[in-house]
């Protein structure tokens, strides 16, 4: 495939994802990894802060859009944030030095996605009248924690973290409009410390293809970049049924395509 094609390749992808998952406060990079090892064939380690290069191109389209309609800087936000920034720096490291292969990291998204998946997907009861806290909502302390854990991940693979933040508060309680902008502000913010350190890691250990695929990232980052903006758009128009079956079914297709191969 040449550079050219790459690039309009990365452009497609990133369109389409973005318009699929940016609805649910899901960037499409969860989504992007795999379809960069398998179809671009960017080498590891590159492919994570070729991902990270993504979100900070695509995101702000769909941020755009929910800034017309939610404050970006909720409580919600500040949690996620005050977790996943140092998470992701902590991730970097320990993708650079102790976790060279991509193996690991998709054994433990299918083994979090898949049972997440298949919980969204499933019918919901009916609601009782709000409460001050319902009943299964998490606690703040409890997002901070894992707001960490979910950063980490984010820096070993460039996912941002939204991909699995959303899923999980989504099933825990919180509706969509709350999760969403939260959600892709966290991973945008996130994406730039992960992309600064990895910077740093690059330039302080050259030949290791630690530095991102600048062509690919910031083809795809262009298409996400559009489409986020639709998706963001269009959220309104579902109900939030559908958007839990969307999120669920794509979780659990990419714990599948992780469990596989």
């Amino acid at each position: 495939m040449t550079p050219a094609q790459s690039a309009l390749v990365s452009f497609a992808a990133g369109l389409a994802l973005a318009v699929t998952a940016a609805p649910v406060g899901v960037s499409g990079a969860v989504f992007l990894l795999p379809f960069q090892m398998s179809v671009l064939h960017v080498p590891n380690p590159a492919v994570t802060p070729t991902n990270l290069l993504f979100n900070i191109v695509a995101i702000p389209g769909a941020l755009a859009r929910y800034r017309a309609r939610a404050p970006l800087g909720s409580p919600l936000t500040a949690l996620l944030l005050a977790g996943t920034v140092p998470g992701v720096i902590g991730g970097a490291v320990i993708r650079v030095f102790l976790i060279p292969g991509p193996r690991l990291f998709r054994l433990v998204v299918a083994v979090l996605l898949l049972p997440l998946g298949i919980w969204l997907c499933l019918p919901r009861p009916t609601q009782r009248p709000p409460r001050r806290r319902p009943r299964g909502e998490p606690s703040n302390r409890s997002i901070a924690a894992l707001a960490v854990v979910v950063g980490v991940v984010g820096g070993i693979y460039g996912i941002g973290g939204g991909s699995l933040l959303s899923p999980i508060l989504v099933g825990r309680g919180l509706p969509i409009p709350t999760v969403a902008p939260a959600a892709l502000t966290s991973t945008f913010v996130t994406s730039i410390a992960g992309a600064f350190t990895y910077a740093i890691l690059a330039v302080t250990n050259p030949g290791h293809d630690i530095g991102p695929d600048w062509a690919i990232g910031i083809s795809a980052g262009v298409g996400g970049l559009i489409g986020g903006y639709v998706g963001a758009r269009l959220q309104p128009v579902f109900p939030e049924a559908v958007l839990r079956t969307v999120l669920g079914v794509l979780a659990i297709a990419t714990a599948a395509f992780y469990a596989a191969f």
